[in-house]
């Protein structure tokens, strides 16, 4: 009787713990960004990449690719805080994401120059990453 009980009781909690994944992707000219945010009950894990080739206007600038992940933190009904600690130092690279009905925009701090260099950036400067469906 134990064992039914306990199963059944495992059993209920694995289906509230089920993860929702989401993908967005923005291509603009030869930069394409792409986020990954996770949600596993109210838990948040967050995945940022780029990979930048210089658009005929970046002359002289070198490809780039960067990647940022983490636990998330809610910071509003549609804003998710990811925040990256920076090995050995005091510091933090802070990616905001605002998500909208279609898609999500990218906000980071300075700080994030220490993972994305170069032409790479992990904001998405005013302009929306598109929800892949």
């Amino acid at each position: 009787m134990k064992k039914i009980l306990f199963l059944t009781v495992a059993i209920l909690a694995s289906g509230s713990a089920i993860a929702a994944t989401d993908h967005y992707i923005l291509r603009d000219g030869n930069h394409v960004q792409h986020l990954k945010i996770t949600k596993l009950g109210n838990e948040y894990s967050v995945t940022a990449d780029v990979d930048f080739e210089p658009n005929p206007d970046e002359v002289g600038k070198h490809a780039c690719s960067a990647q940022i992940t983490g636990d998330a933190k809610a910071a509003g009904e549609n804003e998710l805080v990811l925040k990256k600690h920076i090995e050995g130092e005091a510091r933090s690279c802070t990616v905001k994401v605002h998500l909208t009905p279609n898609g999500a925009k990218l906000d980071q701090s300075e700080e994030c120059t220490y993972f994305a260099a170069g032409i790479c950036h992990f904001s998405s400067e005013g302009k929306e990453l598109l929800k892949i469906k």
